[in-house]
């Protein structure tokens, strides 16, 4: 196998367990993952949704790299149009300094919540999120220790200075988030589980690696793996994504109806919903594990972040047992043998 596979996990709260209990599920799963050989484990940033408990990553990955000892541990991602950037780096540079070298610094545009949660998050600060790509700026700034001489904050420095300074991913869907991370030299994900699109990540890519050869392009897809595939279309047949319209020509895309009648609760204006079936690639571990190799041949894509998006604690966990690194690879070299 030519590609790597790393997982995201939002920490889902399953029907009857708690937020606790999906914390602990998280630390099993990020153990396990390093044990089947999966490359990296994100955990991701939402807000004020009782369907999931990951809220704060920065805090859950200092747990969880204390409970691994080589498996990549960051962001998927921060929801930096929220925060100081030198805040970020700082935390970021605590974490890379814990644990050298295995710490990813993932970076998200949207806000990671409704506006109920952007409103509370953004108390007080006069911009709004509106100067992402200058606090992206700033931040790498930050990360690599040269903010220029004649910023306003010139001299500043982010510490502690780790041995190995974070990596920085921005997550996005669309070529112009690629090609700002291309400028920015920073490594980009593509939000596949969110845009299926073949035809955008063909352009993605290129926009990406044209401008910057050296940097990461990673695809980032839900999937779901059972014994059969009869079985693995049963499990996700129900799941759906619900794209929100807005008056402002914004949208937004979330994945339930519970999430849809909450921004109608907290919506400020109009909006138009499209219900779709949700992109996931349903099969057998060898149908997924062809799909990813057809991927990684036609688009030259190295890796992949699995998401797996089903509400039901057992068969979400064996999907990603079914899909372990080692046993494909172990497969595949089986059979050239």
């Amino acid at each position: 196998m030519k590609f790597k596979l790393g997982i995201l996990d939002q920490s889902p709260i399953f029907k009857g367990k708690t937020a606790a209990n999906a914390f602990q599920h998280t630390i099993q799963l990020a153990i396990k993952a390093e044990e089947w050989g999966y490359s990296r484990f994100w955990v991701s940033e939402h807000h004020n949704m009782e369907q999931v408990a990951g809220s704060s990553p920065e805090v859950l990955i200092s747990h969880l790299i204390a409970h691994t000892n080589t498996i990549q541990i960051g962001s998927g991602g921060v929801m930096l149009q929220h925060y100081s950037p030198y805040k970020v780096a700082e935390n970021f540079n605590v974490l890379s300094t814990l644990a050298p070298g295995r710490v990813d610094l993932g970076i998200g545009k949207a806000p990671g919540g409704l506006p109920l949660s952007t409103k509370a998050l953004q108390n007080g600060n006069i911009n709004k999120g509106k100067d992402f790509n200058e606090r992206l700026a700033f931040l790498k700034d930050l990360i690599d220790d040269s903010v220029k001489d004649n910023h306003p904050l010139s001299g500043i420095q982010a510490l502690p200075k780790p041995e190995k300074k974070p990596e920085i991913y921005l997550l996005g869907r669309s070529t112009n988030s690629a090609s700002f991370a291309a400028d920015l030299k920073v490594n980009f994900v593509f939000a596949g589980f969110l845009n299926s699109d073949e035809k955008v990540l063909q352009e993605t890519v290129y926009s990406f690696k044209s401008n910057f050869k050296e940097g990461k392009f990673i695809v980032a897809l839900a999937v779901l793996a059972a014994p059969t595939q009869e079985e693995a279309e049963k499990l996700a047949e129900d799941h759906k994504l619900f794209t929100l319209h807005l008056h402002d020509g914004r949208t937004l895309t979330v994945q339930s109806k519970e999430q849809v009648k909450a921004y109608e609760k907290q919506a400020e204006g109009p909006f138009e919903v499209q219900e779709k079936a949700a992109d996931i690639i349903v099969g057998t571990p060898e149908y997924v594990k062809g799909e990813l190799t057809r991927l990684h041949y036609l688009y030259k894509i190295d890796e992949f972040i699995l998401h797996t998006p089903i509400r039901r604690l057992v068969e979400r966990f064996r999907s990603f047992q079914l899909l372990r690194p080692l046993e494909i690879t172990a497969k595949v070299e089986s059979k050239q043998s």
